[in-house]
């Protein structure tokens, strides 16, 4: 027998003896290994076996058997089967609320609408079709503070690539960045620099997708940052930039405040700072005063979520966990509420890029712990001092806040400030090229 032979034979037993044992959460990646080899059939069989079972005990469980800290692991998305087939039976029985007519998207998100959508998801949708294409990016998990973390890891063809970890919020997840992941790693193929080119590092947050759910308090922005660094450090990357909106923005100002040492910019397109303690709107002309109020005016309207988020995670899970339909209804909601479109999300997303952030939820069962960030934030104790790695700011015009110029460089060391024409709180997927262009410029001077 060849020697690589035999080296996947002795492997795939392993996965077989650690299955029986209920340990072959950390063997999963067997199976592809093994069906690039001249194994036969029975073995390649197990281990498919094997990494089956491995995968549906992640989604009942989402807790991972512990390995050595330091493995990094590929990883393929593969939603098991009996999730689709529960997901199809769930869509064709839903119950489906009144409301009352004429109201639009005013109290949440239309009947019309979502039945629309729950049609679609359950004849038409593709998942398989969503899972190739996310399969494209090169994907992998590693322990770190006790949780699988899983990550995209795409590197560029072009030397001297910076890296670059981008990170996403809620109801967001790395689904978000599909569209630029592209564009950044590989600029040539899209109209680019070579020079501008970038490894990119895009995890998935603890308690989101394909990340293990966190089974402690204390999670909050502070350690998701601290994870991050340790990730960055494991790929070998000492030295590096960060990218975020929503959370992604918060916990990446954290990180910028606990590894300034290795961060060389932060570029932002959820920009965010507190008023300066005196004389807050000195200088800050009217204009800006005026869009902060309007901005404050109209959150005052669709803040509920936080509330019930930050306070009772929990109790919202039972419904966003049970009922794919009130868990769309919830998400798809934002894409509408916090984007720069007039009567329908899908004036900048297609049904199926919206469904495919929403299975990033379903599929993983993470609406509960995705929510919990909020009530960790509350209760966490932030790093409020100033930032002072170079910072960048892409401010969209429907982005959900805003704050003044000035309160920005009181909380950051400012260096870029890009007011952008058209787009919203989804950047990455709403206007990829307005995002990676102002990204190329405020990285440019920093390589």
């Amino acid at each position: 027998m060849p020697p690589f032979v035999d080296r996947i034979a002795r492997a795939v037993r392993q996965a077989f003896r650690a299955a029986l044992h209920g340990r072959a959460k950390a063997l999963h990646y067997f199976g592809a290994v093994v069906t690039f080899s001249a194994v036969s059939a029975v073995w390649i069989s197990t281990a498919a076996a094997s990494a089956q079972a491995s995968r549906d005990a992640d989604a009942a469980t989402h807790r991972s058997t512990p390995t050595a800290p330091a493995v990094v692991v590929p990883f393929k998305i593969q939603v098991p089967g009996t999730v689709l087939t529960d997901l199809k039976a769930r869509l064709a029985r839903t119950r489906f609320p009144d409301e009352v007519p004429g109201q639009g998207w005013q109290q949440g998100t239309p009947v019309a609408y979502l039945k629309e959508l729950v049609a679609y998801w359950r004849d038409r949708f593709d998942w398989r079709a969503e899972e190739r294409k996310l399969n494209r990016f090169d994907q992998f998990t590693t322990m770190i503070d006790g949780l699988k973390i899983h990550f995209i890891h795409q590197r560029s063809k072009h030397p001297n690539a910076m890296p670059l970890l981008i990170t996403h919020g809620w109801p967001g997840s790395i689904v978000e960045f599909e569209k630029i992941i592209g564009p950044l790693t590989d600029p040539t193929s899209y109209g680019g620099r070579a020079e501008d080119a970038f490894d990119v590092v895009a995890p998935s947050l603890p308690g989101f997708g394909f990340s293990d759910h966190p089974q402690e308090p204390g999670w909050g922005p502070p350690r998701m940052a601290a994870l991050q660094a340790q990730l960055m450090a494991r790929l070998g990357y000492a030295r590096y930039g960060a990218q975020g909106g929503d959370w992604g923005s918060i916990i990446n100002t954290q990180l910028a405040l606990q590894d300034a040492s290795h961060m060389v910019g932060l570029h932002l397109n959820f920009c965010i700072g507190g008023q300066p303690a005196n004389n807050p709107n000195d200088g800050v002309p009217q204009a800006e005063l005026d869009r902060m109020r309007t901005r404050q005016t109209e959150r005052a309207d669709d803040n509920a979520y936080t509330q019930i988020q930050g306070t009772r995670p929990q109790s919202l899970g039972y419904g966003l966990n049970d009922s794919p339909a009130g868990a769309a209804a919830w998400i798809v909601e934002k894409f509408y509420t916090w984007s720069d479109v007039k009567s329908s999300p899908e004036e900048k997303f297609t049904k199926d890029e919206l469904l495919t952030n929403i299975m990033m939820y379903w599929a993983t069962s993470s609406s509960p712990s995705s929510a919990r960030i909020y009530l960790e934030n509350r209760r966490g104790t932030p790093n409020n001092g100033r930032v002072q790695v170079p910072t960048g700011c892409a401010i969209f015009p429907k982005e959900i806040s805003y704050a003044p110029r000035r309160w920005i460089e009181n909380r950051y060391n400012l260096v870029r400030w890009t007011e952008m024409p058209r787009g919203g709180h989804f950047a990455a997927m709403e206007e990829p090229q307005l995002l990676v262009d102002d990204v190329r410029a405020f990285f440019r001077t920093l390589r």
